[in-house]
């Protein structure tokens, strides 16, 4: 590696870095904010917000690191261009092809981190999460499990419990539901049970009754029941599910056995797009950068500026990934469809190497002497 070279590459680190943090701690703070409503809301300790904000900075950087990789290029290009140093770097005989290596190795560094965080870390942040979450969900539905005490698990919602018996049959029940503006429904029950299920767990009421008010027209109408299944995962969430594909490892991706079928419910398309993923989207932050860097030297040093050039690199990031979302839904189609998630990426840098080669052609004079 030539100084010229540790130079454009320690400039990228840099400014990389300092973007990579700024826009982590944006993205941060505005989930951590609905975040904090939430789980405060419910009761729970400081320590699982933090938990749970720091389980999900995975995903979060997984996202921001190819948006800093492309802003880092620009700045960092911006620059060079700016001070002139493009021209004189040209002037003595350097391409923008050579100009273009420690973009390169920038962009292959930050590659190799993606598709460390995408193989390892963010699966199992996936999965330690949704684990956590299920747990925390088990634990508001404990939470309702106090006699003698009006609760209001949600907003609209009260329950009251007159008696627990200590085989935790529940006694005197009290269910009032006014989230719907066009009725509220009163339900209350002899006994009742909480039963754990797949989909979240639910109130068994038996022998009761529920009250139904219109809003509308003011009327009430009484239904008795011998027993009524009432959803409580709408309040304390879903429990008990199995994995997404994207909290499977790697290597359970690599072959799938018939039990990973059932738990996900995912087809084998899925699964092989969810592998290949992790393999190309590391390489987006290659061609961000090379895309940013390749838009302004194509346009040379102008005095106007280089809003053109920049506006351009934005257009083309913009297309690749329209472009990658149109073909995600294909390519989960059918397993032999899957390599449809690189083609994004290798016309992304067919583009670049197309912008380079074109800058490479405009630095000739008319005449055609170099």
């Amino acid at each position: 590696m030539t100084r010229l070279d540790r130079y454009i590459l320690a400039q990228l680190l840099w400014v990389f870095g300092f973007f990579s943090l700024v826009l982590v701690s944006v993205y941060w703070v505005n989930k951590a904010v609905s975040l904090f409503d939430r789980l405060i809301g419910d009761g729970q300790p400081m320590s699982v917000f933090l938990e749970f904000t720091a389980l999900s900075l995975p995903m979060l950087i997984r996202t921001v690191l190819p948006i800093s990789a492309f802003v880092a290029t620009l700045q960092v290009t911006l620059g060079l261009l700016r001070n002139s140093e493009v021209a004189v770097i040209q002037a003595a005989g350097i391409s923008p092809l050579r100009l273009a290596r420690p973009v390169v190795l920038f962009g292959l560094i930050v590659t190799t981190f993606l598709v460390v965080l995408m193989h390892f870390i963010v699966p199992e942040a996936r999965s330690q999460l949704a684990r956590r979450q299920a747990e925390v969900a088990q634990n508001i539905t404990a939470s309702l499990l106090q006699d003698g005490v009006f609760q209001h698990p949600a907003e609209g919602v009260t329950f009251f419990i007159n008696e627990i018996t200590e085989d935790g049959t529940m006694r005197g029940i009290f269910l009032s539901d006014a989230r719907s503006q066009l009725q509220r429904v009163d339900y209350t029950a002899r006994t009742a049970l909480i039963v754990p299920e797949a989909t979240g767990p639910k109130l068994v009421m038996i022998d009761g009754q529920a009250q139904i008010h219109d809003r509308r027209s003011g009327r009430l109408s009484v239904t008795g029941f011998s027993d009524f299944t009432y959803d409580l995962s709408i309040l304390a969430g879903p429990a008990g599910r199995g994995r997404s594909v994207q909290e499977l490892p790697t290597r359970d991706l690599i072959a799938p056995t018939q039990a990973l079928f059932d738990e996900t419910h995912a087809t084998a398309a899925q699964f092989r797009f969810e592998l290949v993923s992790r393999f190309v989207d590391g390489f987006t932050a290659l061609t961000a950068a090379l895309i940013g860097y390749a838009a302004l030297v194509a346009g040379g040093f102008s005095r106007l500026g280089f809003w053109r050039e920049i506006v351009l690199a934005v257009a083309l990031i913009a297309v690749v990934q329209s472009l990658a979302n149109a073909l995600a839904g294909v390519a989960m189609r059918s397993v032999g469809l899957s390599w449809l998630g690189a083609i994004p990426l290798a016309l992304a840098a067919l583009a670049a190497l197309g912008l380079i080669a074109w800058a490479s052609r405009t630095r000739r004079l008319p005449g055609g002497a170099p």
